[in-house]
């Protein structure tokens, strides 16, 4: 792929665009006065006056500014700049928006957007097309980025090998810190940015890296095998998964990293930046997932498929809930005797879910940064046990003298079923704190070493567990003790 093309300006005569438009853009923008501004000026099809709202804005501003407007003012936007939208902005756009907004778009302007791209962000604009659309994009591109983005494409989605971008630049041991720079200064065939020369062997395979402040720095005969270091380059496998990528780069504090494939040999690189963009979607979608929410729902989508992305969790949800009352309807006979058990029963189950959402929010995010590992498990494990009984004991002391004073302030028995409601509720607490600590840390370790993603799926079984047992202990003791 060939290096991206900066943006292109007209020549203008210095009226043509109003100083005013230019600094409404600046003091406004993406504010509602501004977004409107923009959304009035595509209705009015006017193009002038949009240019001079939009041409200060930073591509990524224009993607946060498409995001804000209405979807029949994004596609007469579209219409308005001639069925095209600048490589860098499309590069920028949300993952739930870039497909509608590439189907609004030519096939043939989407393809030079793409060649103006490096590999690694031309297959993000690619990846969730259909394959028959991909197929009449990739058509209009040359033979050498239609390759380019196929290769990229045919790795897994989440690896490394679709993460990296393999404009890179390398040269072998032998090479002298001059040669280098001659190479640099004398090729457009460069990266967007790169911050170190990786050092290969005669089957090029990687067996080094010059950072660009190392080499600047060191005389034109110096030859870089003297300079190299390959004690702090990591080569990462092409299949390796986009996770592992960033606990390397946060482990070992790197700003780039070579990619090679089955051979060891030299095909990508990943640098910094791609992985800071990585960690924040892996992010955005534990956090998402952890509340049932399908990873690619954004602001964009419509009625339908919002409750279509939520549908299915709610589902399960109310399959654990029913589950949750059938429990309850075995002691409907207590509940029927003492109508207190039915309005204290719902703090204990709600305050062993919240307990088990707590340890199941740190557990999860220690796992995906590998704080958690087998080694410390069985310590961490106690630990939150550990917590689960004494934050219930402290509870059950509060509760437990609530619901005394209550029932008997109430009327609703003597000071001795008082003092026996009051010791249930505490008992049922400390269990289910208990019980919550527990599941909370056990479920996710058990759906990771199952081969499952800890973060989609440990939510509604935790929630699940603290209820039942809740309801069980709770209305189960309160059956033996008072009745």
């Amino acid at each position: 792929m060939s290096e991206t093309a900066p943006i292109e300006e007209e020549a203008r005569p210095e009226n043509e665009t109003s100083d005013s438009d230019a600094q409404f853009a600046e003091d406004r923008t993406l504010s509602p006065e501004f977004v409107r501004a923009v959304a009035d000026a595509i209705e009015a099809e006017d193009a002038e006056a949009f240019e001079g709202l939009t041409r200060e804005l930073h591509p990524a501003d224009i993607a946060d500014l498409i995001g804000l407007l209405q979807e029949e003012d994004r596609e007469g936007m579209i219409t308005l700049l001639g069925g095209a939208l600048h490589s860098e902005v499309l590069a920028e756009l949300e993952e739930d928006l870039l497909e509608d907004i590439i189907e609004a778009m030519e096939p043939a302007k989407v393809a030079k957007a793409v060649a103006e791209l490096d590999t690694d962000d031309a297959a993000f604009l690619l990846e969730d097309l259909d394959a028959e659309k991909q197929a009449e994009i990739l058509s209009y591109a040359t033979i050498e980025d239609r390759l380019a983005l196929r290769a990229a494409l045919d790795f897994e989605e989440e690896s490394a090998g679709r993460l990296m971008q393999r404009e890179f630049f390398a040269a072998p041991a032998f090479w002298t810190v001059g040669q280098i720079i001659d190479r640099l200064r004398g090729t457009e065939e460069l990266p967007d940015r790169f911050y170190e020369v990786f050092v290969v062997d005669p089957a090029f395979k990687p067996v080094g890296s010059v950072p660009l402040s190392t080499l600047l720095k060191s005389p034109r005969d110096t030859v870089i095998e003297t300079i190299m270091t390959s004690r702090d380059m990591h080569p990462v496998p092409a299949v390796m998964d986009q996770e592992e990528v960033a606990y390397l780069f946060e482990q070992y504090n790197l700003i780039s990293a070579p990619v090679v494939d089955d051979a060891e040999r030299l095909i990508g690189m990943i640098t910094v930046d791609d992985v800071v963009e990585m960690v924040r979607e892996e992010t955005q979608e534990d956090m998402l997932a952890l509340g049932g929410v399908e990873a690619d729902t954004g602001l964009s989508d419509t009625v339908f498929e919002t409750v279509r992305s939520r549908f299915s969790w709610l589902a399960v949800n109310l399959a654990t809930a029913i589950l949750a009352s059938l429990v309850i309807a075995l002691f409907d006979a207590a509940i029927g005797q003492v109508v207190a058990l039915a309005i204290l029963m719902p703090i204990v189950a709600s305050m062993g879910g919240n307990a088990g959402t707590q340890t199941l929010t740190v557990v999860v995010r220690s796992l995906a940064t590998k704080d958690l590992t087998a080694s410390n498990a069985a310590r961490i494990v106690f630990r939150e046990a550990l917590v689960g009984f004494l934050n219930g004991v402290i509870f059950a002391v509060i509760m437990g003298a609530l619901a005394g004073v209550w029932f008997y302030m109430s009327g609703w028995g003597g000071e001795s079923e008082a003092m026996r409601l009051g010791g249930v509720v505490g008992a049922a607490m400390i269990i289910n704190l208990l019980a919550a600590g527990l599941a909370g840390i056990l479920i996710p370790i058990g759906l990771q070493r199952a081969g499952a993603d800890p973060a989609v799926s440990s939510a509604v079984f935790v929630t699940t567990i603290t209820d039942i047992v809740g309801f069980f202990v709770f209305l189960g003791l309160a059956a033996i003790v008072l009745l």
